[in-house]
């Protein structure tokens, strides 16, 4: 018998089974893992009811009784499917509060969202004065009589549930602003929720504000779903703590849980890889990473489960029902392979899936009795080892070389899912588990072994029983007094007190990730984010502390019954008003730009090629133009018209305009945007006494400054074409290091600049002696500017321009972008990056120069710059576009100075010493173009996104002649340029000049 409370009960409820498992953890060790009893049960519409069920089932199965179970665990897909179905049966009208001061004016809350998702959640915004600095200084205090103001139009309109969202708010431990606002809005409107966007996710202003109004959206929905869960469980004589599973493989309390439901979503895959470590923990496999496939009844999902025991998380962003956030999401591919997926023959073809009889199973499956041919049929007609249903039916009506068709097929669909998932070449442990897992084979290309462990049709619920503790510190530090080793070890000790708070035991605590960086252009100041988890403490279960500091003093007798929003209503789709974040669907065989009279009219699918083209050709450094790409298309749908104009049908005397965002992307992702990108060209012309610009051109086309021009071109104030063109043709560190310099014997000498910081601050530099001064005197003006603000250039003649401009780059970023939306439409992403290489001119003017998985990353900041470097590990071949004989196997460096600067083949033992690198290990090099993207998605990674586990890809592109050519060039430009004068450069590949789309679609 089980000593008293000592058993742990996990509860995991699908979408077609309630599955779940009680577990003895004081016997973890004995051969049956401690599992003491288990159970499905068909999941309910109201799922308390399955629940139940369920849990009675097991008291019985295992001879126990409520007394012994020390805890109850549910992991639940409820939260998640009402923002997926958009039901607006269980989403809240929201209000969102911004203190911001001047900033994020261009990026109002749910922009980008889908039209429908938005028009149910988002009842009212405001932005008030407040927000911090990275320095943790004012941008303006709060304002009460602003909020007041505001909290009396949110009671006028009946909206419940409020969003407070500052600038900088996840270091603010000072100011408390939020904490400010939040109370001053509870005291006005009684019975309110408030949700502080510090408390849902970390820096990245619009993306925690995206996945706080989400979590606040379902907030009465999720506390009414979890009162079901605790009064059913109540109702059976269960007197435990209640915890909910969230999607990182740890738990919440059920108060933390109906506070902060969004935690909870993806946690079905989650509990699922972690219940497969549970099972196969002890033994050879401990401490490795895992394949896990779960297959269920509708679709299979696949993950890597990581040496720590904790699933790989997706890279910087997450996007959900087409909601962009910087959540942690487990890196999870679905495939439509289950037990009740259709078998069919289409044009002699046998297919499986991705259509199933799910839930139905069991009455609709040949073996059944039913009349659908499903897997579960072939599989039963296929093997000698499985009895259930009416066999010799089955195997009656189905051909056998159909069910031999069929098991190659789900072969290939499981390899080819598991190869895509996979961080290296050599074969890797798989472990099948889920309720369908029998329909899966025992041996597998790319597996080293196959594992079907015993239980395995319930690890999701084992996964949720023993899940264990975890919290997170994302913060800011000054690294002037102390080092960065010692502020991780102060940290990490924090963070290890916060999760004994949490509930974990102290000798289990262990830190899971770390990860430094320096924010450039602010001396001593460093990101900290620092992760650590732990087994829970059973003896103190009564006395849990949340991850926020406050106490659950949640009981049952406080719960009121479920009221006006019916936990098991329907699921009712909203249909999708064609404003998801993605590009238009179009038709690529036949889509044309609109080009008219030699002018390019921009259109939103154009914009949204030229963005993703935009951030590849930034080489790792120019910042996300996501934001600007987002405050462009707003202006198109407000009626602004948008043109461009090739450089060589300039006038001589035109005027060449141009206006550049300079500073931090960790400043500009969180304090967004005002109006200094215009203020700064206002001001300049209020001094400045030459020509007024007739075109404006991007200062670099790599990154966000490659939309700035159509923000300039399209204000009223300008109101003139972009010029299909830039001075760099990629993104550079130094204002220096561009085409205004090389082009010029001698140093041009600008003859004005104005800088904006949108909040007050502004300073017109009538003249300087050279690009390299200038440089300087922008960089220390960063400083006392908030690390971040937008410059304005004199124009430039069209005669300058025609010589000067590395042309068409606006086309090649578009046909970049247009090949990355075609791969994913096409289902392509595995051959993205040669999709890429072909739009720039094919093999000859760019390769695949590498394949594998970030495995190290290193940052240090050095006169306001981010320097450092990214080591990949391989993890594939390809001969078809790898000039070099070079197999995608070992290791490479990327060094890089806020952009990348080269790749450097590593050796086995050899020490990794910069400076010290060999020309002949050099696979590419500045000012060729490396690009690093997303080998899942084919989106760029930015250097600020380098972290360990990311999937990647490593691209050359050669640059532009214009920077080949001559000696001048290659010095500004090539390794010199980057202080790395011990190597040559060697070219990558011939240029290939970009194809100007106004060229080509001219009508």
């Amino acid at each position: 018998m089980a000593v008293l409370k000592s058993l742990r009960l996990g509860v995991d409820v699908g979408g077609t089974n309630t599955d779940g498992v009680i577990i003895d953890p004081t016997r973890e060790g004995e051969e049956n893992r401690g599992i003491l009893a288990w159970h499905k049960e068909p999941t309910t519409t109201d799922p308390s009811f399955g629940i139940a069920r369920a849990i009675t089932a097991m008291f019985e199965a295992a001879g126990t009784n409520p007394s012994s179970i020390g805890s109850v665990t549910i992991g639940t897909t409820h939260f998640v499917n009402a923002v997926v179905t958009r039901d607006a049966s269980r989403l809240c009208k929201v209000a969102v509060i911004r203190l911001c001061g001047p900033f994020t004016k261009h990026s109002p809350p749910c922009i980008g969202w889908p039209k429908s998702l938005r028009n149910i959640v988002l009842g009212h915004s405001a932005r008030l004065k407040g927000g911090l600095e990275v320095d943790g200084s004012l941008i303006s205090d709060i304002d009460e009589e602003e909020i007041l103001e505001q909290a009396h139009v949110i009671k006028e309109r009946g909206i419940g549930v409020v969003v407070v969202n500052g600038v900088f708010s996840p270091i603010d431990t000072v100011e408390l602003q939020e904490e400010r606002a939040a109370a001053i809005i509870r005291r006005e409107i009684p019975g309110v929720d408030v949700v502080l966007s510090k408390h849902v996710s970390n820096l990245g202003f619009l993306e925690r504000e995206n996945a706080a109004i989400l979590n606040a959206s379902i907030l009465k929905f999720a506390r009414q779903t979890i009162a079901s869960f605790q009064l059913a469980i109540a109702a059976i004589g269960l007197t435990c703590p209640i915890f909910i599973t969230q999607n990182d493989g740890t738990v919440l309390t059920c108060d933390s849980a109906a506070r902060l439901p969004i935690r909870t979503f993806s946690s079905g895959p989650t509990n699922s890889m972690r219940g497969a470590a549970f099972l196969v923990g002890r033994g050879e496999y401990k401490g490795k990473s895992l394949m896990v496939v779960d297959i269920g009844g509708t679709t299979s999902d696949v993950g890597l489960l990581l040496p720590n025991g904790f699933p790989r998380q997706k890279s910087a962003y997450s996007e959900l029902s087409g909601v962009r956030m910087n959540f942690n999401y487990p890196d999870v591919k679905s495939i439509g392979l289950g037990g009740g997926s259709l078998v069919r023959k289409i044009d002699g073809r046998l297919t499986v899936g991705p259509e199933s009889v799910g839930y139905k199973l069991s009455e609709k499956a040949l073996v059944f009795n039913g009349d659908t041919a499903t897997a579960t049929d072939y599989t039963v007609a296929g093997s000698g080892d499985i009895s259930i249903g009416d066999v010799e039916k089955v195997r009656g009506i189905l051909v056998q070389q159909d069910v031999k068709d069929y098991q190659k097929e789900i072969k290939r669909m499981i390899e080819a899912v598991i190869d895509s998932m996979k961080t290296s070449p050599e074969d890797i442990p798989v472990l099948l588990v889920g309720g369908g897992a029998v329909i899966a084979p025992d041996a597998l290309k790319g597996a080293s072994c196959v594992i079907k462990p015993q239980w395995s049709g319930v690890a999701n619920a084992i996964g949720a029983a023993m899940a264990r503790v975890s919290t997170v510190i994302d913060t800011v530090k000054s690294t002037e007094n102390l080092s960065t080793k010692e502020l991780v070890a102060n940290i990490s000790e924090e963070v290890k007190q916060k999760t004994i708070k949490a509930g974990a035991t102290e000798a289990s605590i262990e830190i899971v990730e770390i990860e430094t960086f320096p924010l450039a252009y602010i001396d001593h100041k460093t990101r900290f984010i620092i992760r650590a988890a732990g087994d829970f403490d059973f003896s103190r279960l009564g006395d849990l502390t949340e991850v926020d500091g406050t106490v659950d003093t949640t009981t049952i007798e406080d719960i009121a019954a479920p009221a006006d929003v019916k936990i098991g209503a329907p699921l009712t789709p909203q249909d999708d008003e064609e404003e998801e974040l993605k590009a238009p669907e179009v038709d690529y065989s036949t889509y044309k730009p609109k080009v008219q009279d030699r002018l390019w009219y921009l259109s939103e699918t154009d914009l949204h090629w030229i963005a993703t083209g935009c951030y590849i050709l930034g080489t790792g450094g120019g910042g996300s133009p996501y934001p600007a790409m987002l405050a462009v298309r707003a202006i198109m749908r407000f009626g602004g018209t948008i043109t461009i104009k090739n450089p060589v049908d300039l006038k001589d005397d035109d005027q060449v305009g141009s206006g550049v965002g300079v500073g931090s992307p960790t400043v500009a992702m969180e304090r967004m945007a005002a109006d200094e990108l215009l203020e700064s060209q206002t001001e300049l012309y209020k001094y400045y006494q030459g020509d007024r610009p007739t075109a404006m051109i991007a200062t670099e086309i790599g990154g966000v400054n490659g939309m700035m021009g159509f923000i300039l071109g399209s204000s009223p104030v300008m109101n003139v074409p972009v010029i299909d063109g830039d001075w760099m043709g990629r993104a550079y560190p130094v204002a220096w290091q561009s085409m205004l310099n090389v082009c010029n014997e001698r140093p041009l000498k600008p003859s004005a600049v104005a800088c904006c910081d949108g909040n007050g601050n502004n300073i017109y530099i009538p003249a300087v002696s050279s690009l390299q001064k200038l440089e300087k005197v922008v960089r220390a003006t960063l400083g006392q500017l908030g690390s971040n603000m937008m410059a304005a250039n004199a124009p430039y003649t069209g005669a300058q321009t025609k010589s000067w401009v590395i042309e068409h780059t606006l086309s090649q970023a578009w046909r970049i972008g247009r090949a990355v939306a075609r791969a994913r439409k096409e289902n392509r992403v595995d051959t993205v990056a040669e999709s890429i290489i072909d739009a720039v001119g094919g093999p000859g003017a760019g390769r695949v120069l590498f394949k594998g998985k970030v495995v190290g990353v290193e940052r240090t900041l050095i006169d306001g710059h981010i320097y450092g470097e990214v080591i990949i590990e391989g993890t594939a071949t390809d001969e078809r576009y790898s000039a070099l004989p070079l197999e995608f196997t070992g290791r490479v460096k990327v060094p890089f100075k806020n952009e990348n600067i080269a790749v450097i083949k590593l050796h086995e033992g050899q020490r990794n010493i910069p400076g010290k690198e060999n020309n002949e290990d050099v696979l590419a090099i500045a000012p060729d173009l490396i690009s690093i993207i997303d080998a899942q998605n084919g989106e760029a990674i930015g250097s600020p996104e380098y972290r360990y586990g990311l999937l990647v890809i490593v691209l050359g592109i050669a640059a532009s002649d214009k920077w080949t050519s001559t000696q001048r060039a290659i010095d500004i430009g090539g390794p010199k340029g980057f202080s790395m004068d011990h190597l040559e450069y060697r070219p990558l590949g011939k240029f290939v000049k970009p194809v100007s789309v106004i060229d080509e679609y001219n009508s």
